[in-house]
């Protein structure tokens, strides 16, 4: 039940987190989709370092590992959100808008989920 409740709480503050995120940089940027992938690549870089850090130096609690990474991460990180800003692209006629946001967000998340991993490892 603790993990239950990790997870949730977590999963609460996580979606809070990327509304905060994604609203100022879509504000900024006035490009839908770009607060989503700064969220996703934010979101993948923090999971490969929380990763990193727990294999051999953190020894965090079940619940409090699930808290952070399936409910915070889980949370504040969106595929759905993601396929959708990319559907609406191509929906506006904006293909490369569309195509770049498909590439870039996996291009990135990618590198910062390895990048993550090897800071996380390494400190």
């Amino acid at each position: 039940m603790q993990i239950v409740l990790a997870v949730a709480v977590g999963g609460a503050l996580g979606a809070v987190g990327r509304y905060a995120v994604s609203s100022m940089v879509t504000g900024a940027l006035d490009v839908r989709g770009s607060g989503t992938l700064v969220a996703n690549v934010l979101g993948a870089f923090v999971l490969g370092a929380v990763i990193g850090l727990t294999e051999e130096r953190w020894a965090l609690s079940e619940p409090v590992r699930n808290g952070i990474t399936v409910g915070v991460l889980g949370g504040f990180t969106t595929f759905s959100t993601y396929m959708y800003d990319v559907v609406y692209h191509v929906e506006e006629d904006r293909w490369p808008v569309s195509v770049g946001l498909l590439l870039v967000t996996v291009a990135l998340g990618l590198m910062a989920m390895v990048g993550g991993l090897a800071a996380g490892r390494a400190a």
